[in-house]
């Protein structure tokens, strides 16, 4: 049993995107095809990114780790669930919610995210204006980063906290992309 671990020095969590190469005793499926054959859901067979392109996968890592460096953690939870809810990636979004949870974010809040518009009042001016740059930057080609969005970002953020936001919203992207494309499975979080 191996997997391929990245301390996350912002977080103090480790992060681990590399396939789990465990068996499963029960099917004879390796990593994410033995949870997923363990849970019902039927296995996929696609490339694993983390080992076919092993340099491109640690500079994510790396990128992700620097995108993440001076934020609150419970911001950055925020800002992923919401990439990951726009980009329809169960992976993602099971992964970022699980380790929001963890880290003592409350359910109501975790619930109100989709549609923290309506319910604004469950977070601050700052997390709004991340929220709405997330959604501009992930939906970017349904109409660029509109001028008011970017405008209501930058204050309430200084400029480098703005471009550690900007970064992670296009991590979280990429790691969305990459667990659709790959067809990662929800519950599978393969950092451990």
């Amino acid at each position: 049993m191996t997997t391929n671990t990245t301390a996350n020095t912002a977080t103090g969590t480790t992060a681990n995107r590399a396939t789990d190469t465990t068996t499963d005793a029960t099917t004879g499926a390796t990593g994410a095809e033995g949870a997923a054959g363990a849970a019902g859901v039927a296995a996929r067979s696609r490339l694993d990114f983390g080992k076919t392109a092993g340099k491109a996968f640690r500079a994510l890592i790396g990128f992700d780790a620097a995108a993440r460096e001076g934020l609150d953690p419970a911001l950055v939870e925020l800002i992923q669930i919401r990439a990951s809810h726009l980009n329809h990636c169960a992976y993602c979004l099971h992964m970022h919610t699980s380790d929001a949870r963890k880290a003592g974010e409350s359910e109501e809040r975790l619930h109100m995210v989709a549609v923290w518009r309506e319910a604004r009042h469950f977070f601050t001016e700052k997390e709004q204006a991340a929220l709405a740059l997330t959604e501009a930057v992930t939906l970017v080609a349904d109409g660029g980063v509109p001028d008011d969005v970017y405008a209501e970002a930058a204050a309430r953020f200084d400029e480098r906290e703005l471009a550690q936001v900007l970064a992670l919203i296009c991590t979280i992207n990429t790691w969305n992309r990459v667990a659709l494309a790959t067809g990662k499975v929800a519950g599978t979080d393969e950092r451990r």
